[in-house]
């Protein structure tokens, strides 16, 4: 056992800011890197964002049924413009503005997430710096891709993401959301959007990801069970990732062009979902007109039928009389023809300024993407190939000319519809059901029969629908190919029919159709420097920690230690574990170099706190008297914890406490090798660890009338949330501030209000947790009655 190291200066008062009793148990607490707010996740499948000052909430986004309801991890983009969170119910991750609470961007994964991390590369070198100083020359070379429609509800939320991403990801260095879910799962997305590795070979449920900020080491921790009803045993793995830091610059560019790419397939896909909604418009139009008369109609037969008897027969039905002689009027079918037309030429301009410019651009990164998979001494190790990327330039080259093709339709259908009711005008004028009235009629049905039917009978009258059908299904009115040349002439040449130069062309295939086989081989090609550069990621160090006792079972998911920390400046992981020896409940802090090939010692040191609170603990008794509930790094030097009196007694309080780890490492030889036997866990041979005993002065605050229980801390913005063992009780304090008098005669006044207001189930144990909501409601207002504030002071 070491001695105690000297008593610490003393350090800043912390003061508290604000305290809030929440309608909802929390999950899951993050600090935004760069901005005084929040998150927070709820067991209702809720994400707030909060403020520092008075805790004051900025805006909520509850869950619905397409995202998800069960946030189970979460996290923030390094520069705290982007929150990102996973759902287990759906296994999707979702990227949410913090302006506002508005889906930027979403993905599916294979495996519900249990935690994420979102680091960025701090790693410098001159090729480096002049690729992030250099302007992208595809902002030289392509014309700026114009906004989607604001007026398609659908798309305006997308509107946002495409400007965010093409706008501001090239600007900021290298950063990886690493996700980690159940069985081993574990997958890394550069800037949040494309998959650049998927990892293999860790088992267990993931707990706790860090990746290191040189890119050289990944640290994991995981649950392992062999059974629903047995214990959990946790385990650290550290991985090497150095093909990752070898190639960092190659990695970066790679990593930019597929955010490119991936945001370009986006921005075509929502290209075609505004081209389809100005399509249903015409459908809208034809359906209100249609299908009142189909459910009115008494008789078995189809719409066709009718109107083919009345051509034949001359006698038209009651419903189809009051249809013709009162729906379609002179007035409806100006109406309806100036709608189809503005509808076509809406189509005809998403076609031209968003499909042709969003292809070409796809075509010119991947062209380029093409070029540096032909630097095999760059980029052949981390699997591009050339092969895989000429496929999918021939697939882009295919859906512009579907894109071209559809084009040649619209054009053609524009002027049949022109002509067509130009005659049609003519046969209603003198208010007769004239024979070549009807036959226009006939021919809108029998010449463009019914493509799909639901319930009420909906109705696609014309070739442009046809092109838009998310189907399989072939064309049912083709382009006619007969006497076209060209068409002619490659069909009967051979060498030309099979050459590399031509793009496929499938004129039986819709436009959808040939966009998702696009996607496909897109995906299919970028998806093998994710399976190589996972294949490269392999073990370097493995320490069964403990077994997790049954009461932890019961612990939220997204608060269990240990905690997983990167020291940016000495490349140092960090792991925060608590074992249980002796009812003192001890942290361990063990230290891991980023650089698996380096021979350093498996650091491991394991600490106590002494008596320092004289007033409420005799000075005689034994000194090891604190058991540590919670602990985070503060920053690279400093530990944050929230302590209880091991012999707790009614009346006694939860510390929030600061730990130096210049308190703890006095040393260098302190954390000794530690010489543990592979077939043990660590807890089995806690007495071999070297303890230290840590006397606190200044660096602590008792949390009166709470029962403490995680704590959430921010180093750069200097602040900490503490949560109650409920799960609805918060406290927000400034870390380092300069100790005025009157400040904490304020805050003692305020405490002593609130102490006096609140109830006594603050008092009671965990098991009775659930009535403190009913705290009085002018000391601790209810969330839901909290006014929502806007980012801007």
């Amino acid at each position: 056992r070491l001695g105690f190291p000297p008593r610490t200066a003393a350090m800043p008062a912390f003061r508290q800011v604000g305290e809030k009793q929440l309608p909802q148990e929390v999950v899951f607490m993050a600090w935004s890197p760069k901005r005084d707010l929040i998150a927070l996740a709820n067991r209702a499948g809720e994400v707030l964002l909060h403020r520092l000052a008075n805790f004051q909430r900025v805006w909520s986004l509850p869950p619905n049924e397409n995202t998800g309801k069960e946030v189970t991890a979460l996290a923030w983009r390094p520069d705290g413009k982007i929150l990102a969170f996973g759902l287990t119910d759906t296994k999707r991750i979702i990227l949410c503005d913090v302006e506002k609470p508005e889906s930027l961007h979403s993905f599916s994964v294979d495996s519900s997430i249990t935690y994420m991390h979102w680091m960025e590369v701090t790693e410098e070198s001159s090729v480096l710096t002049s690729f992030y100083n250099a302007e992208d020359e595809s902002n030289l070379l392509l014309p700026k891709l114009p906004a989607l429609p604001k007026k398609i509800m659908f798309v305006c939320i997308i509107i946002c993401f495409t400007v965010l991403i093409i706008t501001f990801f090239y600007f900021y260095r290298l950063n990886a959301l690493v996700l980690g879910g159940s069985c081993g799962f574990i997958e890394i997305y550069a800037y949040g959007m494309f998959k650049i590795a998927t990892v293999t070979g860790v088992a267990g449920a993931c707990r706790g990801l860090c990746l290191s900020s040189d890119l050289k080491s990944l640290s994991v921790i995981t649950e392992i069970r062999d059974s629903s009803d047995s214990e959990a045993e946790i385990t650290y793995f550290q991985l090497d990732t150095s093909l990752l830091s070898s190639y960092l610059p190659e990695v970066t560019r790679m990593a930019r062009k597929f955010t490119h790419i991936s945001t370009l397939l986006q921005y075509i896909k929502l290209s075609l979902t505004c081209m389809c909604e100005a399509w249903e418009e015409i459908l809208m139009q034809m359906d209100s007109r249609l299908t009142k008369f189909v459910q009115e109609k008494n008789t078995t037969t189809s719409v066709q039928d009718e109107f083919m008897q009345l051509l034949l027969w001359g006698k038209a039905s009651l419903e189809l009389q009051a249809l013709l002689m009162n729906q379609l009027t002179v007035k409806g079918l100006k109406k309806l023809g100036q709608s189809i037309e503005s509808s076509y030429s809406s189509i005809q301009k998403l076609v031209i300024s968003h499909l042709q410019s969003g292809s070409e651009a796809l075509l010119y990164h991947l062209s380029e993407l093409k070029g540096m998979a032909l630097w095999k001494q760059k980029y052949e190790s981390l699997g591009l190939g050339a092969s895989g990327i000429e496929e999918a330039i021939t697939a882009v080259g295919s859906f512009i000319l579907k894109a071209n093709e559809l084009l040649q339709v619209i054009d053609s259908s524009m002027k049949n519809f022109k002509a067509f009711f130009r005659w049609l005008y003519v046969g209603k004028l003198d208010d007769t059901v004239s024979t070549q009235y009807v036959f226009c009629i006939v021919s809108i049905e029998m010449l463009a029969p019914e493509l799909y039917n639901r319930k009420g009978k909906y109705f696609n009258v014309e070739r442009v629908g046809q092109y838009l059908k998310d189907e399989d299904d072939d064309l049912v009115s083709p382009p006619n190919t007969e006497g076209n040349q060209w068409f002619n002439f490659l069909k009967n040449t051979t060498h030309l029919k099979e050459s590399p130069l031509l793009f496929p062309y499938y004129p039986e295939k819709s436009l959808h159709f040939v966009k998702r086989q696009m996607e496909g081989v897109i995906d299919q090609c970028l998806q093998k420097p994710a399976d190589v550069i996972g294949k490269s990621v392999h073990q370097a160090f493995c320490m069964s920690l403990y077994k997790t006792s049954q009461s932890e079972d019961s612990t939220p998911q997204l608060f269990k230690l240990p905690f997983l920390w990167n020291d940016k400046t000495s490349n140092i992981h960090y792991v925060l574990f608590t074992m249980l020896e002796d009812s003192i409940s001890k942290i361990y802090i063990l230290r891991r170099h980023t650089d698996t090939s380096r021979s350093v010692s498996n650091g491991i040191l394991a600490v106590e706190f002494g008596n320092f609170l004289s007033n409420s603990v005799n000075e005689t008794s034994d000194s090891r008297c604190y058991s540590c509930l919670d602990a985070h790094f503060y920053d690279d030097e400093t530990v944050t914890v929230v302590l209880k009196e091991s012999m707790e007694q009614e009346g006694k309080e939860r510390v929030l406490a600061q730990l130096p780890l210049s308190s703890v490492y006095i040393d260098e030889d302190q954390d000794r090798e530690l010489v543990w036997g592979s077939t043990k866990r660590l807890d089995e041979q806690s007495g071999e660890i070297p303890t230290c005993t840590v006397v606190l002065e200044n660096q602590w605050r008792v949390l009166e009338n709470m029962k403490a229980q995680y704590v959430s801390v921010n180093g750069i913005r200097k602040v900490s949330c503490v949560l109650s063992s409920n799960l609805r009780h918060v406290r927000v304090f400034e870390m380092d501030v300069e100790d005025d008098g009157e400040a904490e005669e304020e805050e003692e006044e305020e405490t002593t209000q609130i102490a006096a207001g609140e109830p006594d189930e603050l008092n009671q144990s965990a098991d009775n947790q659930d009535n403190v909501c009913g705290a009085s409601a002018e000391e601790l207002p209810d969330e839901t009655e909290e006014h929502e504030s806007s980012l801007d002071p």
